[in-house]
């Protein structure tokens, strides 16, 4: 039997790199070039949260998205006695960091597609993937780490709200971007 190396560790400077990553493209360049009053210039739902209240509620998302990602990716391969558990749980592992990694992808974008392009429509269709991941993320963990399971939990609960806000919306208002494309081949014909 070789010995193996030993298990690379998720630790706390991977999670603020992956924080300070997602955040710096959330902000460039939507942050520098966005328009942050382009929200409240909306028709909004009733039970649409005030503007103020998502950059801290995202800020605890994320943190506790982070330490959910850590507890699965810390986890140790199952022992050798429970070959079909250990491999289970090797798949609900992967899908949990490769969902976590979609989740922050669209984080990471979500202020370029509002702020900066002015697509209600595309932040919409952002936020409702975002849920959508949120979903498998919590769904995997729930089998391997019930406590990173809640953690993520929490991101999906805020993430309902936030994708019915998002689409009603994307519904009753223009969404500038997606009407200023011209429909393809027009340009074919002029």
């Amino acid at each position: 039997m070789s010995p193996t190396a030993p298990a690379l560790r998720f630790r706390w400077w991977h999670g603020a790199a992956i924080l300070v990553a997602a955040n710096a493209v959330s902000f460039w360049p939507a942050g520098v070039l966005g328009d942050a009053a382009f929200y409240t210039g909306f028709r909004l739902p009733p039970f649409a949260p005030p503007d103020w209240l998502f950059a801290p509620v995202w800020l605890v998302l994320n943190i506790t998205s982070l330490l959910a990602l850590a507890r699965v990716a810390n986890r140790q391969p199952e022992d050798g006695a429970c070959q079909d558990r250990g491999d289970a749980a090797g798949r609900r592992r992967g899908l949990v960091l490769v969902s976590e990694g979609v989740g922050w992808l669209l984080f990471a974008v979500f202020t370029t597609l509002f702020f900066w392009l002015h697509s209600p429509v595309l932040a919409a269709t952002d936020t409702v993937a975002g849920l959508l991941v949120a979903v498998v993320s919590v769904a995997a963990a729930a089998g391997l780490d019930r406590p990173a399971a809640g953690l993520i939990g929490l991101r999906l609960l805020w993430l309902l709200l936030a994708s019915a806000v998002a689409v009603s919306v994307a519904l009753h208002n223009p969404d500038p971007f997606l009407a200023a494309a011209p429909a393809p081949g027009v340009e074919a014909l002029q």
